[in-house]
């Protein structure tokens, strides 16, 4: 008998298990690959980490200070409200505290809204190419998920959005700035969406990207809609803190924010998180002298990829998601080769689509140097 032979004891005892059909069906979450799995198939320490859309300028001064200060517990449980937090956030943003709720990233808002608000035979709707966890937390669920394609342009498809919409799905989730295509709703496309929005749906807009955009700002369009909403944000992307893990949810009430938080683990956004997210928060100075750089480098890149030839979507993130014309994980593959780490898009009819996150100069003038090599061939 083999080490890998299914009839092993614990093979027998896993098949004896009753699981979880819904979980034990997801589909893998399509994650950049990790620095150690990159060193060990690229033989190379000089990497360029272009495949999880973290900022390239780190995060403020003031977060590793706020970390390094004394007063600092680690050895003591963390507040399981996030109170200080939630409450510099709604200073910030100008809502109620009690309509913030804070997780480890928003992903784990997602997760709590799927199992907050979605049961067996329930109906979702969403877009693809999408966020992976738009997606897998309904299905774990045991919704149904229906996803409206891009358009030709690599942009939304609004007629087809409304019509999904006005269907009455128990939860609308829509990313905009749009992860991983890059481009945001206006004003009228988002208006349009919110109109569409019956009773008895939750519309959930994820502005993970909101900082590095020109879109208008969700939390104040929805304020005032009537429609059951959450809007999501993180301090990953623009405050460069994705390592903490720390997003909140901004709720349409008191009571849906209750019943989303009920769905979280307590004590899930750990100490060191919400002290470091506090000083990010203080810190927009940083945030957007951040922001702004990683701007110009997109616009860069951008027309780089087009003197190629290569077809990028129009992004307000600080990635850009661009057509390679062949199987985009042998062009991934390459470029890891020459010491550069993107994400290969491998959702069905987009397998030649490629997402590299907007890195330094430095990094980008690499990217630039390894394509120009591959189209060459």
């Amino acid at each position: 008998m083999t080490a890998t032979s299914p009839t092993k004891p614990e093979a027998r005892a896993f098949a004896a298990l009753k699981v979880n059909p819904c979980v034990a069906a997801l589909p893998p979450y399509n994650a950049g690959m990790s620095l150690t799995r990159a060193r060990a198939l690229s033989g190379r320490d000089d990497l360029a980490r272009l495949a999880s859309n973290e900022n390239a300028d780190g995060c403020s001064p003031a977060v590793l200070a706020a970390l390094a200060d004394g007063g600092f517990e680690p050895w003591r449980y963390a507040d399981p409200a996030c109170t200080a937090l939630r409450e510099a956030l709604a200073d910030r943003i100008g809502v109620a505290a009690e309509v913030i709720v804070v997780g480890n990233g928003s992903e784990e808002m997602i997760a709590a809204i799927s199992r907050a608000v979605l049961v067996a035979g329930t109906q979702v709707v969403t877009v693809v190419p999408s966020f992976g966890l738009h997606e897998i937390e309904p299905l774990a669920a045991g919704a149904s998920v229906l996803k409206v394609p891009m358009t030709a342009a690599a942009g939304f498809d609004l007629t087809a959005l409304e019509a999904a919409i006005a269907a009455g799905p128990r939860v609308v989730f829509l990313s905009s700035p749009w992860n991983p295509v890059g481009p945001a709703l206006d004003r009228p496309a988002l208006q349009r969406l919110i109109d569409a929005v019956p009773p008895g749906t939750l519309f959930v807009l994820d502005e993970a990207y909101f900082e590095f955009s020109d879109a208008p700002d969700g939390i104040a369009m929805l304020r005032d809609s009537g429609i059951a909403h959450v809007v999501l944000r993180t301090f990953s992307k623009a405050y460069g803190l994705a390592g903490l893990r720390v997003g909140y949810a901004v709720c349409s009430d008191p009571e849906l924010a209750r019943v989303i938080a009920a769905a979280k683990t307590p004590f899930n956004v750990n100490g060191a998180a919400q002290r470091a997210a506090i000083a990010a928060l203080a810190d927009e100075a940083w945030m957007k002298a951040s922001v702004a750089g990683i701007r110009a480098e997109r616009d860069r890149v951008a027309a780089g990829l087009a003197a190629l030839g290569l077809h990028a979507a129009p992004s307000q993130t600080n990635f850009l998601f661009f057509d390679t014309g062949r199987d985009s994980a042998e062009v991934a593959a390459a470029l890891l080769l020459e010491g550069i780490i993107v994400k290969p898009w491998r959702e069905k009819g987009y397998e030649s689509w490629l997402r590299a996150t907007i890195g330094t100069p430095a990094e980008n003038d690499r990217l630039m140097v390894a394509l120009r090599k591959l189209v060459a061939r």
